[in-house]
């Protein structure tokens, strides 16, 4: 199966897009943009891999759906494109970087500049139907997903994944802890960010740990 995605990642992935729950899944997804209206984009689907190819991945902070509202999604997780309402988890995001870094938050939510300088932005299920949260969730998506963070588990060092939320902490069983780093917290929505979320240091220790690993840090 031909998918348009990043060439580094297509080379590791392409096992995985030949077998029979990934034809199923792109068979459900092609019908869904066909019939009802889809985010994000078609051409966005695989976003984050095109930002972030896997030799540059240093850093993978996992989200769940892609938002669900016109214009918001656009492949990266917790990301919207420029000129959109920072969605309130990202708020959040925001504030604690300025908690820990004592900068101003930026006013445009659109994460990009994380994603080039190698922060993977993935989400567990990579399409999702207007105004219906977790719609596609079930149908692949969540298998695919666990597979890019087994290959980038096994197959890399010293990388450092963010799991906000229990289910992007369930994705945690396929990540060898005694080769990367691990960080946990709530997530950072409205309903969850103060039961642990802030003061939660993640942006901190991402970096102390690529520092004392000789890795360039990231500018938040």
């Amino acid at each position: 199966m031909d998918v348009k995605i990043e060439l580094s990642w297509k080379e590791k992935l392409n096992e995985e897009f030949e077998k029979p729950y990934f034809k199923s899944l792109a068979e459900f997804v092609r019908e869904a943009y066909r019939h009802t209206t889809v985010y994000p984009e078609g051409k966005n689907i695989f976003n984050a891999f095109a930002q972030t190819p896997f030799d540059e991945v240093k850093v993978v902070i996992i989200g769940q759906d892609p938002y669900h509202g016109a214009g918001q999604a656009h492949g990266l997780a917790f990301s919207v494109k420029d000129g959109v309402k920072i969605p309130p988890s990202l708020v959040n995001i925001y504030n604690e970087i300025e908690n820990e870094y004592g900068v101003t938050a930026p006013q445009s939510g659109n994460l990009l500049r994380w994603a080039n300088q190698g922060v993977l932005l993935l989400n567990s299920s990579l399409t999702v139907e207007e105004g219906k949260p977790a719609s596609h969730q079930g149908k692949g998506w969540e298998e695919f997903t666990d597979k890019v963070i087994e290959i980038l588990s096994n197959q890399k060092e010293h990388l450092v994944f963010i799991l906000w939320g229990s289910p992007a902490q369930r994705k945690g069983r396929y990540i060898d802890r005694n080769k990367h780093l691990v960080l946990e917290s709530p997530h950072p929505s409205p309903l969850s960010a103060y039961r642990g979320f802030f003061n939660n240091n993640h942006f901190k220790k991402t970096n102390e740990y690529l520092r004392a690993n000789n890795i360039e840090e990231i500018k938040w």
